[in-house]
Order: structure tokens, then C-alpha cells, then sequence
């Protein structure tokens, strides 16, 4: 079963999809806040997820980031890295406010980008009982030394340059400026891109994973914010509750999770999905199963008590 629901973020409405249990009959569910990566919607993986997770006895809430996709917020597109965390426990208080949802059994689930808010989120707030993520993403580190490092400074130098500029001229009445996640001309960079970039263009720009509010560009200027952030900086505070990461074992990103695990304190778990790249775990049937499988096991041990 799903439901549309509505609840505030630092006064900004979002909107959301509550999946249950088809055979729920009452009491009080364990439940799991689901985010999306950046770029998405929450119609996309993380409903997916959701819909194996109710099917497995929880509650699973997805729902659009502010500014993003059905939710409220001006300018649209904006990826500010500080909201999306606020978003999240946003939705952490969405739930303990309804009486079908055990306030004590909440858990979240973050992808990609999310796999960063969501454990930055949770370093912070102990309502959250249990920290997963799937395929994550630490988008300040992606702007700061670029995807797998190695990035000249001179670039992130350039982007905080126009982001400045750019707050100025929004000062002075003008549009904000909105950069593509996947540029117009995509289809003609795909024979020489990387996997990475292959993949998320099949994921999003084809009727295998596309959706309308997906993909629809983000803020110039929230690069001065994303630069300023680290999802897992203080990530050992997750601890004494648990945390699970799962990545592929051929995705470009899956040095993420490992230096996450690595920084964390116990109790923590990397499983590695064979053969699965990042996006794999999107939405591929045989490297879904068994990351749902894991995370059916670690929410059920930790908030199905």
C-alpha cells in the first residue's frame, strides 16, 4: 500500500509516498526514510527500494529534497547540501508524529548523494536508529577534488568564482543560473565519457529509469555549499547505532563507502554487491535482490525488535 503524504522542512512543504505492509492491520510499524540521489525524484530507485522494504514488514518513506522535484522551495533546482540533511530529519519527524510508525524503530536509507546526507544527517540525530546507504556519493568531495580525486584545484577555484558572482547577480534581480546533471548534448559525449557517466545518462535520459521532475538541472551557485560540506567528517558519531554501506564491486564510487567505513566506529558493515556498478543498484533486479536482502536484515535486526 502507498499513500501521498505532506510535511514541513525549515517551513517548505515536501511531498512524499508512504509505503506499508499490503497486510498491515494495525500497531505500530518499524519504519525507514528513504533519499534520493541528486538529480532524482522519489518515484525512481528510492521507490523501488521502498516497495521491497514494506513488502519485507516495514514503513518506508521517500520523498522529493526541497526545491526538487513535487516539493516547495525557490529556486527550484537548488543542491544545498545543509537542506537536503534538514530534509531528512524532517521526514525522521514526520514519522514519529504518526500512530501507525514506532517513533523508537526509525531508520534511514540513503542513495548515491544521499548516501552522504543521510549518514551526515544521522551523526547528529539519535532518533535515527539504524544508518544505511547504497551506492554513496560525498558530493562536497566530488566538487572539491572531482570523482575518484586528482582534480586541479584551479577548477573548484573557478566554480566558487562564478558562484559569488552569481549570488550577486540574483542580488541584482537576475534568474539563477542552472547547470545540467546531464548536458543537451550527452548523446554525442557518449562514446569517449566514462562508465559512470554512461550509466547515469541510460538511467535517466531513456524509458529504463526516466522520469519528468528528474534530472532537471541544480543551482549554479549551491556549488559554494556543496564545497564547504563533508558527509563523513564527524561519521564516527553515528556510533553506538549501526551502519551499513553497500556498494558494487565494479562501481567508480565505491571508494566512498570504504573510506566512510573505515572513519566510522562499530558496529559498521560494508557489503559488496558482486559485479554491480553504481547505478546497478538503481534499479537491476540481480544486484537489488541481495542489496535489499542485506538491508531487510540489518533494519530487521535493528528496528524490527
Amino acid at each position: 500500500m502507498k499513500s501521498r503524504v505532506t510535511f514541513p522542512s525549515n517551513n517548505l512543504a515536501l511531498a512524499g509516498i508512504l509505503f506499508t505492509p499490503d497486510d498491515h492491520t494495525g500497531g505500530r510499524l518499524p519504519a525507514v526514510v528513504i533519499s534520493h540521489p541528486g538529480g532524482g525524484v522519489k518515484e525512481q530507485s528510492p521507490s523501488g527500494y521502498a516497495e521491497r522494504l514494506a513488502r519485507a514488514g516495514f514503513a518506508a518513506l521517500v520523498f522529493d529534497a526541497a526545491h526538487q522535484g513535487e516539493s516547495e522551495g525557490e529556486p527550484r533546482g537548488m543542491e544545498n547540501p545543509f537542506q537536503r540533511a534538514e530534509d531528512i530529519k524532517s521526514a525522521v519527524t514526520y514519522l514519529t508524529t504518526r500512530d501507525d510508525i514506532h517513533m523508537d524503530r526509525i531508520g534511514a536509507l540513503g542513495i548515491c548523494a544521499s548516501g552522504g546526507y543521510v549518514p551526515y544527517a544521522a551523526q547528529t540525530d539519535h532518533r535515527v536508529k539504524a544508518v544505511a546507504t547504497v551506492s554513496a556519493v560525498d558530493l562536497g568531495s566530488v566538487f572539491r577534488e572531482g570523482l575518484g580525486g586528482g582534480q586541479d584545484p584551479a577548477v573548484l577555484q573557478t566554480m566558487l568564482d562564478r558562484a559569488g558572482a552569481l549570488r550577486t547577480a540574483e542580488a541584482r534581480g537576475a534568474a539563477p543560473q542552472l547547470e545540467a546533471w546531464i548536458p543537451d548534448h550527452a548523446e554525442e559525449l557518449l562514446e569517449t565519457a566514462t562508465r559512470q557517466f554512461r550509466e547515469t545518462f541510460e538511467y535517466y535520459c531513456t524509458p529504463r529509469g526516466h522520469h519528468p521532475r528528474a534530472v532537471q538541472g541544480w543551482v549554479l551557485r549551491s556549488v559554494d555549499q556543496l564545497a564547504q560540506y563533508d558527509s563523513y567528517a564527524m561519521i564516527r558519531l553515528i556510533s553506538p547505532r549501526p551502519l551499513l554501506m553497500i556498494a558494487g564491486s565494479e562501481a567508480e564510487t565505491a571508494y566512498f563507502s570504504r573510506e566512510a567505513i573505515e572513519r566510522a566506529a562499530e558496529p559498521k558493515e560494508l557489503v559488496v554487491i558482486d559485479g554491480a556498478t553504481h547505478i546497478d543498484l538503481y534499479d537491476k533486479d540481480e544486484y537489488v535482490t541481495p542489496a535489499v536482502a542485506a538491508l531487510t536484515d540489518f533494519f530487521g535486526e535493528h528496528l524490527a525488535g
